[in-house]
């Protein structure tokens, strides 16, 4: 089954390009099945570019899918047209005075790892969000400083500053091939990285009922699960384009900003050579994996969701 998603949204196009099956609303409303809802509270900046990563990964899945974009409510975005968060994009507020229920919600990375949590113009609201996921979604995903500041949240885990940049492509171990999450999963595999800081591993395992589901020996964790909370944190970025890493690493050198060659990423760790994507298979894995989990666990009856 494919993706519904509207029309006129920049990712229709691009997905159905790619051979991503996408459906419209009229195709939607001939299928006499309850397509699962999945919400996408963006923080990134370069919101169109994080649509069309997400939307290219839930829209691989057999089941029909309905994707809402969420924003925070007072934060107003420097680097995405207003037109286009007006058409696409509803406030928190709204969404949570509605009272509407999702089978998964996705909260995304932001560029503000150095600041404090507290410190973020959103916090408060952001907070509001994760309490509000208890009651109104079946399965959480949080993504890169989503993910650590949702564990911070729940558990009070802290990110720690690195000394240096973690930059590139680095090699995770699969720490339980039987979790349903990770079917199909290599003994190992690689994953973007692209951060400022770091969740710690004794720091993670101290909380009961944390599992670290992926792991690396030079990044630390990845993927840890939270049952009790029905979320999955990933702090790094599968859900990267092969050129993501290239962006950041080009935008840096033409600022003046002091930047490594991201490792294992370029040929020869060449970047006058096109980087190879070596993660787009897991990519889908996961979050297939996800979309296949909360279709075998939610509830048909979407208002009996968090009871």
């Amino acid at each position: 089954m494919p993706i519904k998603i509207p029309e006129d949204l920049p990712a229709y196009d691009v997905l159905t390009r790619e051979g991503v099956m996408v459906m419209s609303e009229d195709q939607a409303a001939r299928q006499d099945i309850r397509p699962l809802r999945i919400g996408l509270l963006n923080l990134m900046p370069k919101k169109i570019q994080t649509e069309n990563q997400f939307a290219r990964l839930i829209g691989a899945t057999p089941l029909q899918i309905e994707l809402s974009l969420i924003r925070m409510s007072e934060h107003r975005t420097k680097n995405t047209a207003a037109a286009h968060m007006e058409s696409f994009y509803r406030p928190f507020s709204e969404v949570a005075d509605t009272g509407e229920r999702f089978d998964g919600l996705i909260i995304t990375g932001a560029p503000i790892e150095h600041l404090d949590f507290t410190d973020v113009t959103y916090w408060d609201e952001l907070q509001a969000v994760f309490d509000w996921t208890q009651t109104n979604v079946h399965s959480t995903f949080g993504v890169c400083w989503g993910g650590m500041a949702m564990i911070n949240h729940f558990h009070g885990v802290q990110k720690h500053l690195l000394d240096h940049k973690a930059f590139g492509c680095f090699r995770h171990r699969n720490m339980d091939p039987a979790s349903p999450y990770l079917r199909g999963f290599s003994d190992d595999c690689v994953i973007p990285v692209s951060r400022w800081t770091e969740m710690r591993r004794p720091e993670i395992e101290a909380v009961p009922g944390l599992k670290i589901l992926l792991d690396s020996d030079e990044v630390g964790p990845c993927l840890v699960e939270d049952p009790g909370h029905g979320a999955l944190y990933i702090f790094n970025h599968l859900e990267y384009d092969s050129d993501t890493l290239k962006q950041e690493y080009d935008r840096d050198i033409a600022s003046g900003t002091t930047i490594a060659v991201p490792c294992n990423y370029y040929p020869g760790d060449d970047p006058s050579r096109p980087p190879q994507n070596r993660w787009r298979s897991h990519a889908h894995l996961l979050y297939g994996n996800w979309i296949n989990q909360i279709y075998q666990t939610t509830p048909f009856d979407l208002h009996s969701i968090g009871s």
